[in-house]
């Protein structure tokens, strides 16, 4: 979760009935009188790290912080958000709504397309979840030779990025091509491809590294809570070079407040770090002011679309920390953003898929689409 607000400020909540209403005083947030709100539950839990963020030096781990990160965490989890065997029908009107409002990538492939036509496509794509199903041990989650052969395939017809919050090296491990770029670690390390493509470029290497004075800290903090989580089965903590994870997908829910704060135990003597989440995972980033919106724009200049209207950026993701990506296109007014989910999400995309598959799809039209697009110049 990003301390940005991934709604758009005109639509209303989409997730039902689930509000929490609230009154709010002396609050660093508002400056009018003790007021009663009513929030959106998701709303509600990203203006308590905003608050959270503002006290990052504060060491009081009240009950109330860890509760609200715990509900948070439950809210990170699509199985539990599918855990009921009978959708109600306000659920099922909340999904077809969702759906209007975020049609399908592939049952709007012309559309997206015709807006594209003699413009250049920069693609944008997460990996967990996006390119790799989501599985229980992060470690073995590897893309099928598939979608390794389609996004080759796409990466030879347009620039192409992986922007994940994976380190570079394991990322790279997993996909196991050079023809694109990596901006690993939510976009603070990246790389462009290292043999020649379609565009000329070759053996670029590192191109930016915003936070690399951060690595000692984050090594630091990787062993302090290995050693401190090694009493919650299942937590596994993840060294991402510039940042680091804590995936809780295999620990049993009743120790994810344990989990919680032990992790914020542990920050409070790194004011320079803050905690954000993604699905079903802790993570833990330098303070400074870089995401993967930032990252999408960087390469943007790379390439030398910095200012150009003829350029179409499409950004596939389906986590919290992609809206980043997403918000930067729809702020732009230029580019689309496509959701990787199959229950609804506040979302700053424009289009929606429903898993990996459909993104393999996806990607396969693309490409017979330029295919085509070149046999018909």
């Amino acid at each position: 979760m990003t301390n940005q607000t991934v709604i758009v400020s005109d639509r209303k909540p989409i997730l039902g009935s689930k509000t929490i209403t609230v009154s709010v005083s002396n609050s660093p947030l508002f400056s009018s009188p003790p007021t009663y709100f009513t929030f959106p539950r998701r709303k509600f839990l990203e203006l308590l790290e905003a608050a959270d963020k503002n006290n990052n030096n504060n060491n009081n781990l009240g009950a109330g912080k860890i509760a609200s990160w715990v509900d948070s965490m439950r809210d990170s989890s699509p199985t539990r958000l599918r855990s009921s065997s009978h959708e109600s029908d306000s659920d099922n009107e909340d999904k077809t709504s969702w759906i209007v409002r975020f049609p399908s990538a592939l049952n709007m492939f012309d559309e997206i397309m015709n807006a594209a036509k003699g413009k250049q496509i920069v693609m944008f794509l997460d990996y967990d979840g996006t390119l790799s199903p989501i599985v229980e041990d992060p470690d073995k989650a590897y893309i099928t030779h598939e979608m390794r052969e389609v996004v080759k395939d796409v990466a030879l017809n347009f620039p192409t990025a992986i922007v994940t919050g994976r380190s570079i090296d394991k990322v790279r491990a997993f996909v196991k091509l050079n023809e694109i770029y990596y901006a690993g670690s939510h976009g603070m390390d990246i790389e462009g491809p290292t043999n020649e493509n379609n565009y000329g470029e070759s053996n670029q290497g590192v191109l930016f590294q915003p936070a690399r004075e951060f690595v000692p800290m984050i090594e630091k903090v990787v062993k302090i809570l290995e050693e401190k989580t090694k009493c919650i089965p299942g937590a596994m903590v993840e060294n991402n070079k510039f940042c680091l994870s804590v995936h809780f997908r295999r620990v049993d829910e009743k120790r994810w407040a344990a989990l919680a704060e032990q992790v914020k135990s542990v920050l409070v003597d790194y004011p320079k770090l803050k905690l954000t989440q993604g699905r079903k995972v802790l993570e833990i980033r330098p303070t400074i002011k870089w995401d993967k919106g930032q990252a999408l724009n960087f390469l943007l200049r790379s390439l030398g679309f910095e200012n150009s209207e003829n350029v179409v950026p499409v950004y596939i993701g389906d986590d919290r920390t992609d809206e980043d990506a997403f918000k930067v296109l729809r702020e732009k007014g230029q580019g689309f953003g496509i959701l990787v989910s199959k229950v609804p999400k506040e979302t700053n995309a424009s289009y929606s898929l429903q898993d990996p598959s459909q993104v393999n799809e996806f990607l396969k039209r693309l490409v017979e689409w330029k295919r085509k697009t070149v046999g018909e110049e």
